[in-house]
């Protein structure tokens, strides 16, 4: 009983630890340009071993895709949910949330865009994210200050995009960003934790505008 265990951690410890070695060459590379040796080579296993737990590197892919925008979308969708928030702390803490993780994922962003891009509607179509948002205590309340004139912009979806859009792309153009303006990895992450304040300011009036 005691030896089975062992195996089924040993089991459970190989394959996170290919799953890991993926997670990383797939978000350097892309789908396309990851061979499946380089992902053995980043775990320090043999290929007949990769293969023996994944059987190919499109069903590890899809894993690491499915769970790469779970986490991605989990910290959304938390927010978007909490009752007990204002849309106005709503936004910081979406500004907060995700420069903070980003921040330890910095080419998390554009690897999934690309991806998304290569295939649209395929793992996308395993995750409620659409109902998630349209039924989420965010849009109630939106809704809410549309009516009270407390915002001007009656699309939540155009709210959403401003705030998602001032968090990620900077992190997507980070090498345009650091290139054109000669500041270096370090002062970028800085600039990055002041937008953490810059953002819900600039949300809030954009909100107002008229």
């Amino acid at each position: 009983m005691a030896k089975t265990k062992e195996v089924n951690n040993l089991d459970t410890s190989t394959e996170e630890k290919i799953k890991e070695a993926a997670r990383t060459v797939f978000h350097q590379k892309g789908f396309a340009a990851t061979r499946t040796r380089d992902i053995a080579e980043e775990a320090g296993i043999n290929l007949a071993l990769l293969n023996y737990y994944f059987r190919s590197k499109q069903k590890l892919f899809d894993i690491i895709m499915l769970e790469t925008l779970s986490g991605f979308i989990h910290h959304l969708t938390t927010i978007l949910n909490d009752g007990k928030t204002s849309l106005e702390k709503k936004i910081e803490l979406i500004a907060s949330n995700y420069i903070n993780f980003l921040s330890g994922e910095p080419g998390l962003p554009l690897f999934i865009m690309s991806e998304l891009r290569n295939n649209p509607t395929g793992l996308m179509g395993k995750l409620p994210i659409k109902d998630i948002v349209l039924n989420s205590e965010f849009i109630k309340q939106y809704q809410t200050a549309v009516e009270n004139e407390e915002v001007t912009e009656p699309n939540p979806l155009q709210f959403l995009m401003n705030v998602m859009g001032l968090v990620i792309f900077p992190f997507i153009a980070q090498p345009l960003i650091t290139s054109i303006s000669k500041i270096d990895n370090q002062q970028f992450s800085q600039m990055m934790q002041e937008r953490k304040k810059l953002i819900p300011v600039w949300i809030k009036a954009m909100m107002k505008a008229k």
